[in-house]
């Protein structure tokens, strides 16, 4: 088995478990991160409906200019995807969420993500 494979099987093994003790409601979602070689993806999820309230990826703040502070590059965009996706959360009148980093580490993007979603007014 290939460096990547093994890494991808146990990112979903971590996943898994953290998905066993976290699920999102009506009152406080689930903050969902999915980060690609290219990409990352945010979306608030209630799991007792199975519906999505909001979700946003970097490649729609392309358009948008949202100051980032000192980061760069790809952590940048995904500083910004948490704080456009706390602002539209806002909107529906969303405060709380569970944070579920999707099995990646607590760093870089991810971790971006998350203070860009905090920054906009969520809180976990």
């Amino acid at each position: 088995m290939d460096t990547q494979k093994k890494k991808n099987i146990t990112r979903k093994r971590r996943h898994a478990r953290v998905r066993a003790k976290i699920t999102g409601t009506a009152e406080c979602p689930r903050l969902s991160v999915f980060r690609s070689a290219k990409y990352i993806y945010a979306q608030l999820i209630d799991d007792v409906k199975g519906s999505t309230f909001v979700g946003i990826d970097d490649r729609e703040i392309s358009k948008k200019k949202v100051e980032a502070g000192e980061r760069t590059g790809k952590v940048a965009s995904a500083f910004v995807v948490g704080k456009l996706l706390a602002e539209k959360a806002v909107e529906k009148g969303i405060k709380n969420v569970v944070f579920d980093r999707g099995g990646y580490k607590y760093h870089g993007r991810v971790r971006a993500l998350a203070e860009g979603a905090r920054e906009g007014g969520l809180v976990f």
